[in-house]
């Protein structure tokens, strides 16, 4: 039977007499209503892996509707985690631990888990209203295709729960929120993790709330006696430390890293962070998190709608601040006036696009790479603009530095791109040492007593000639009110050198020309492109975003079985590195896998006239890393 609070403390790896495995890497999901705190357990145990020292990789899953009705399909969250004594670069494709908390969370999941896996299941909640709700016309606990595919184990975690927490006054509501931590607890027996952090996390958050506090502590010890007790569970698993390169760890998100490079690359330029922005899902974060960090000289404003933001971001940038803004795709297309008038005037500033599915509202809460022609062409006129893409969580630090860096040195808005996947997984990342970072030099004219104005100008300007180009093409950085510097700003079209309005047909072309080169002309200043395998051969697979870990590990796989492919993959999107195209003309074949339906492959097209094909995928989930490798085997002939 189960042990309550009452039972006698097991700690991790005392008096067991179970059989015991090492496993190499693990995938574990657990899933439930959208109020049963499956992120939040989800969280605790890849915190506590990576503490362990484990590498970690992350896929939540959130329900698209904010109160979908309770036990619903709609309503099923989710948070799948990978943790591996070696280096891994993806959340998993098989599921090896399900733990599903009510009828539609196995219904939503189950598929996913792998045959001979281990399936947790809540057992009292599958009862004939919430079997209803999911659509389920007969227990599904009791079909023998569960039983004889999975490792099945159906716990009370209600009923012990309750028992557990007897006695500290709490309501039947309240207790009943404790049985995540009784399913942490579980699967903390289940693969030998430590409880310490995650009871040490109990105690600091609710130490306000005792009852709360020893509750939540109970049912996670609840739940670790019950797996060490039960007969049920015959064998439970360990997973070694991961040999990663030595240096200081810390657990991050991409929306979490890409807040930290704002901010470090604003400390790094010695200027202030303005940030103006709109909540929007999956991008929140990083307002969130830059509204947390005003000692470093950060300011934040929530603004009433997406275009009061952008332009914010545009005033705030000829004002001489580092100016940034972040959405998602619906935002990114009430942006696009702005930022016109930000490529117009000629300013640098950040926009942040944390893709998510389309189009309108689309899969609010999934992930997708949909908006790369969106940011290419999403504007009225000739409007180029650079574009960076992150790979992983913790490259957002440092990309999101990058495009910081180009917008100052080029004076031009850039648009800096993360996903869902991204934005919301998490990896341990090491901590940079701060001498290893780039620098981003600012320089702002000072007038009479340093860029002197030149001599011959049109009246108005006062000798100051804002869009005198250095050999960048780029333009000075004025700070308004500095004397002498005065100059016109705005949407018409501006003559070179001098800035006053002509709308004559010649230097019109002249200007869409010059911004156009300037532009291109950044790929003289970005890393060439590398490749992962021989620099030529039958088959090159690119990628770019979030689709990197899939197609690496699936690119490996089938080099060690003595494939000729290589992998290529992107972050510098526009301009693309000046070597790429003769690295394409070295392979026979080009594959492009894509959670979209094709937008890099045809800018590959049209610009290399290259045959490439498309592996393309909007279900709102990434790519497996077995889809990827099965369609590599398929272009070379293989199974």
């Amino acid at each position: 039977m189960a042990s309550t609070a009452a039972a006698p403390e097991v700690q991790s790896g005392e008096g067991m007499n179970k059989k015991r495995e090492q496993m190499e890497s693990v995938v574990i999901r657990f899933c439930g209503d959208s109020g049963d705190g499956m992120q939040l357990v989800g969280s605790q145990f890849m915190n506590t892996s990576a503490i362990l020292g484990n590498d970690v990789s992350t896929l939540p899953d959130f329900p698209a509707e904010i109160r979908a009705p309770i036990g619903t399909l709609a309503g099923v969250s989710g948070y799948q985690l990978n943790f591996s004594s070696h280096d891994i670069f993806t959340p998993g494709d098989a599921v090896d631990t399900l733990v599903a908390m009510n009828p539609a969370a196995l219904k939503s999941n189950v598929n996913d888990l792998k045959r001979g896996g281990t399936l947790i299941v809540n057992d009292d909640e599958f009862e004939t209203s919430n079997l209803q709700k999911a659509g389920y016309e007969t227990n599904p606990l009791l079909d023998a295709k569960i039983s004889s595919n999975y490792q099945l184990h159906r716990v009370p975690m209600t009923r012990l729960t309750r028992d557990a927490v007897d006695g500290l006054g709490l309501s039947l509501k309240e207790a009943d929120r404790c049985k995540n931590f009784f399913s942490l607890g579980l699967v903390y027996w289940l693969y030998d993790r430590d409880r310490k952090p995650t009871e040490d996390e109990i105690t600091h958050k609710f130490s306000k709330k005792p009852a709360i506090m020893e509750a939540n502590l109970r049912a996670l010890r609840a739940g670790f006696n019950y797996g060490f007790s039960t007969e049920s569970f015959t064998t439970h698993y360990n997973v070694p430390r991961a040999k990663l390169p030595p240096g200081k760890y810390k657990k991050i998100t991409g929306n979490e890293a890409t807040a930290l490079g704002l901010v470090t690359g604003a400390k790094l330029a010695g200027k202030n962070l303005f940030y103006a922005g709109y909540p929007i899902t999956p991008a929140s974060d990083i307002l969130h998190e830059l509204a947390a960090m005003k000692n470093f000289r950060v300011r934040t404003f929530q603004a009433e709608d997406e275009i009061a933001a952008m332009s914010a971001v545009v005033g705030a940038a000829y004002a001489g601040e580092l100016a940034i803004t972040a959405s998602s795709g619906p935002g990114i297309c009430l942006k696009g006036e702005a930022i016109g008038l930000g490529i117009m005037m000629e300013l640098p500033m950040i926009i942040v696009n944390v893709q998510r599915g389309g189009p309108s509202t689309g899969l609010p809460t999934k992930t997708e790479q949909s908006d790369l022609l969106l940011c290419y062409f999403g504007r009225n006129g000739d409007s180029p603009i650079p574009i960076i893409a992150a790979s992983g969580p913790g490259d957002c630090f440092d990309m999101v530095q990058e495009a910081m860096r180009i917008s100052v040195e080029f004076m031009t808005p850039v648009f800096f791109l993360t996903d869902g996947y991204i934005a919301n997984g998490a990896e341990p990342w090491m901590i940079p040492n701060i001498k290893d970072l780039k620098p981003i030099m600012v320089q702002h004219p000072s007038g009479k007593n340093g860029q002197s104005p030149d001599s011959v100008t049109a009246e108005g300007q006062n000798g100051y000639l804002p869009y005198k180009r250095d050999a960048k093409l780029a333009r000075p950085w004025a700070v308004p009110g500095t004397p002498g510097l005065e100059h016109r700003v705005g949407g018409l079209e501006k003559a070179d050198v001098t800035g006053n309005v002509d709308y004559s047909p010649a230097n019109h072309h002249h200007m869409v020309m010059t911004r156009c080169k300037k532009v291109a002309g950044i790929a003289d200043h970005i890393p060439l492109q590398d490749i992962d395998g021989p620099d030529s051969g039958e088959l090159l697979v690119i990628s770019w975003g979030g689709t990197w870990g899939a197609v690496r590990t699936a690119v490996r796989q089938c080099q060690a079985n003595g494939k000729s492919v290589s992998h290529v993959h992107m972050k510098y999107m526009n301009p693309m590195p000046r070597n790429l195209g003769d690295i394409i003309k070295n392979f026979r074949k080009v594959l492009i896998p894509e959670l979209n339906t094709g937008q890099l492959s045809l800018l590959l097209r049209a610009r290399f006239l290259v045959d490439a094909v498309g592996l393309n995928k909007v279900q709102g989930k990434p790519f497996l890393v077995s889809e990827v490798a099965e369609k590599i085997n398929e272009m070379l002939g293989g199974k």
